[in-house]
C-alpha cells in the first residue's frame, strides 16, 4: 500500500507543476503578443485559444488573457494551500467544498464548447455573451452532483447547450430594444438555463442524487470552516475574495492574482480591458467599494449563515453602471453602495425559496439581472441632475 501511495503522490505533484508551467506560459503569451479579436474563425486556433482564455475574466468585465491566466494560477495556489492545510490558504473554493479542479475544469470545458458551438455568432466582430456557461450551469452542476467524470462532462455540455442561446436571445431581443445593459440578459439567461438544467439532471440515469457525494450541505460545511473572528482583517479578506466568487473561486489568492493580472494588462494594453472603454480603473474602484461595503453591511449575515452573496453587485450592477454612465464618479459610487445594500438580500431571499434540487447560485444571478435592470436605468436618468 505504501508503495502504491508513493507512486500517486509524485504524479499529483507533477500535475500541479505542469499546470503552473502552462498557466505561467499563458501569462507570458498573452502579455507579450497581440492579435485581433477572434471572430468565430475555427481555423484560427490561436485566436480561439486567446478568446477562451480572455473569457475566464469576462464576468468581471475585464476579458483579458493575463487576468484570466493569473486567476487560474491563484485558484490553483489556493487549492494546493487548502489540500496541504497551509495557514494562509484563504477561503475554501467551490462553495466551500474544496473540489476546485473538477469545478474549474467543467467551467473551462463548457466555455470552450460554447465557443465551438456558437462561435459563428461572433462574425464581423459582434459581441455575444458566450462566456456565460463559465459562471453558471457548468460549475454549479459539479458542486451539486459531485466531482465524478460523468458529472463534469454532463455539466460542461449542459452549460454550453443551454446558456449561450438563451443569453444571445435575451441580449438581442430584450436588452438592446429596451436599452438595458447586456449583463441583464446574460444573467437572466443563466437563471433560466440553470432552472432547465436542474430539472433535467435528476432524470439522467447516470447522475447521482444532489449532494449525495457529501455528508453535509454547503451551508453546514461553510459554517464549520468559518473563522472565529469577523474583525477588520476578515472583512478585507472577504471583500477581496468576493472579486473571484462569480467563477466559484471566492478565494483571496485567486482574487489577488486576478487583480495583478488585470493591472498588468492595463499597464501594457489599457484598451484590452472593459471592452475597450478605457474605464477599467473606475470599474475596479467601484467593484472594490461594493465588495467592501457589502461585507461590512452584511457581516452579521455572514456570521449567522457562513455565506452571504455580497459579491453579486461586483459583477453586475457596478460595471454596468460605469459603462452606462461613462465612468462618472458619483453614479459609480451610488451604484456600488446601492448594489451592496440591495443585491445581497434579494439574492439570499430568492435562493431560500428555490426547490431543493437547485443550487443557490440561481438566486444570485437572478438578483444580478433584476438589480441591474432597476438600478442602472435609474442612475442613467439621474446622471444629468447629479452632475
Amino acid at each position: 500500500m505504501k508503495a502504491g501511495f508513493d507512486l500517486v503522490k509524485p504524479s499529483r505533484r507533477a500535475l500541479g507543476v505542469a499546470a503552473f508551467v502552462v498557466l505561467a506560459s499563458a501569462v507570458l503569451w498573452t502579455s507579450t503578443t497581440y492579435a485581433p479579436a477572434w471572430e468565430g474563425d475555427y481555423s484560427d486556433v490561436a485566436g480561439l485559444a486567446r478568446w477562451v482564455l480572455a473569457a475566464i475574466s469576462e464576468p468581471q468585465f475585464y476579458a483579458a488573457g493575463t487576468a484570466s491566466a493569473l486567476l487560474l494560477v491563484g485558484g490553483l495556489a489556493g487549492h494546493v494551500a487548502h489540500r496541504r492545510n497551509w495557514h494562509p490558504q484563504g477561503f475554501v473554493q467551490a462553495c466551500g467544498t474544496g473540489i476546485w479542479p473538477p469545478v474549474a475544469g467543467a467551467a473551462l470545458l463548457s466555455v470552450l464548447l460554447s465557443a465551438l458551438l456558437w462561435g459563428t455568432t461572433l462574425a464581423g466582430g459582434t459581441w455575444q455573451p458566450l462566456f456565460a456557461p463559465l459562471v453558471s450551469v457548468a460549475p454549479a452542476v459539479v458542486v451539486l452532483y459531485g466531482p465524478g467524470r460523468r458529472v463534469v462532462l454532463t455539466a460542461a455540455v449542459a452549460g454550453a447547450l443551454l446558456v449561450p442561446p438563451a443569453a444571445i436571445a435575451l441580449v438581442t431581443w430584450v436588452c438592446h430594444p429596451l436599452g438595458l445593459p447586456p449583463v441583464v440578459g446574460a444573467t437572466a439567461a443563466m437563471t433560466l438555463a440553470a432552472a432547465v438544467a436542474f430539472v433535467i439532471c435528476p432524470r439522467l440515469p447516470w447522475m447521482p442524487e444532489p449532494w449525495a457525494w457529501r455528508s453535509t450541505t454547503p451551508e453546514t460545511a461553510a459554517a464549520e470552516q468559518r473563522p472565529a473572528d469577523y474583525g477588520p482583517a476578515w472583512v478585507l479578506r472577504r471583500a477581496l475574495a468576493d472579486m473571484s466568487e462569480a467563477q466559484f473561486f471566492g478565494n483571496e489568492w485567486a482574487s489577488g492574482a486576478l487583480l495583478v493580472g488585470a493591472l498588468l494588462a492595463y499597464a501594457t494594453a489599457p484598451q484590452s480591458l472593459v471592452y475597450g472603454s478605457g474605464l477599467f480603473l473606475t470599474v475596479l474602484i467601484g467593484q472594490l467599494l461594493a465588495a467592501l461595503v457589502g461585507v461590512i453591511v452584511w457581516r452579521r449575515r455572514w456570521r449567522a449563515a457562513g455565506f452571504y452573496p455580497t459579491f453579486v453587485p461586483v459583477v453586475s450592477v457596478v460595471p454596468a453602471a460605469v459603462l452606462a454612465c461613462d465612468g462618472a464618479l458619483l453614479p459609480t459610487l451610488l451604484a456600488a453602495v446601492a448594489g451592496a445594500v440591495i443585491s445581497p438580500p434579494m439574492a439570499a431571499a430568492i435562493s431560500a425559496r428555490l426547490p431543493s434540487g437547485f443550487h443557490p447560485f440561481v438566486g444570485n444571478v437572478a438578483a444580478m439581472s433584476i438589480c441591474t435592470a432597476v438600478i442602472v436605468p435609474l442612475l442613467s436618468m439621474l446622471q444629468g441632475p447629479l452632475q
